[in-house]
């Protein structure tokens, strides 16, 4: 059973921004590695409001401020440094992701003979056994959350334990445009922390192709505040742009 929402005016998408930026309350002077367009309009909210120790990145090799002025640089060798550290926290997307957080970015199908060749594992094997990794998916489905990847590119929490590489591993929240989920569940499983406005838990557990670790009491995700929603609106995203990527 889910409450009542806030803001009956508010859209999904800025319900997602709100979501994403949640997951670097508190993270301190870390360094936001946001991968696509919500979780960048979240670093940016987040910093401007509840996390402004915050460091933010051109994605390249320039700290920048909120309004995009380089204010220092930051060399690969240093990036490595505060990966290796735990002093990062990346919002990568995932192709596939099952129960224990298992993310797949590299292919559909068996690896030998793919029947989708995708990105490749990149840095997420390295992003996920040493900083917080959390995930954003903008087309909840069962093709994207399901039983087990084709492929491990981010490591969950049942291979990481295996593997004895937990010191670091931490996977602190997934956001979808249906709702908000964390690894609370038995063993570290996948669990529905809220669901958005106009969304059932049922409407989720029929997207997602495993079992989900659903409470009794399911809340809505938190509405933004009236600064944030002007923060959304008339600061980090004027264009509108995240209404394209989440409609509702």
């Amino acid at each position: 059973m889910t409450t009542t929402p806030t803001n009956a005016t508010v859209t999904r998408a800025e319900y997602c921004v709100i979501a994403c930026a949640e997951a670097w309350r508190d993270n301190g002077e870390v360094l936001a590695s946001p991968m696509g367009l919500i979780p960048s309009f979240g670093a940016r909210l987040a910093k401007r409001t509840f996390s402004p120790d915050l460091l933010l990145t051109d994605g390249e090799a320039m700290l920048v401020g909120l309004d995009g002025t380089a204010e220092g640089w930051l060399p690969y060798r240093r990036h490595l440094t505060m990966v290796t550290g735990g002093r990062r926290h990346v919002m990568m997307g995932a192709s596939q992701i099952d129960r224990f957080g298992n993310q797949n970015i590299s292919c559909i199908g068996d690896w030998e003979r793919p029947a989708r060749q995708l990105l490749g594992v990149r840095g997420a094997p390295v992003n996920t056994v040493n900083n917080p990794v959390s995930y954003w998916i903008p087309k909840h489905s069962t093709r994207v959350f399901v039983e087990r990847v084709d492929m491990v590119s981010g490591v969950g929490y049942d291979r990481a334990e295996a593997a004895g590489v937990t010191r670091f591993h931490h996977l602190p929240r997934v956001v979808s445009d249906l709702g908000v989920f964390d690894f609370g569940g038995p063993g570290h499983a996948m669990r529905l922390v809220s669901v958005h406005p106009g969304v059932t838990v049922g409407e989720v557990r029929a997207a997602t192709g495993f079992e989900l670790t659903v409470a009794e009491e399911v809340p809505y995700t938190r509405g933004p505040t009236p600064d944030e929603l002007r923060l959304i609106r008339e600061v980090i995203d004027p264009e509108g742009l995240r209404e394209r990527e989440v409609r509702g």
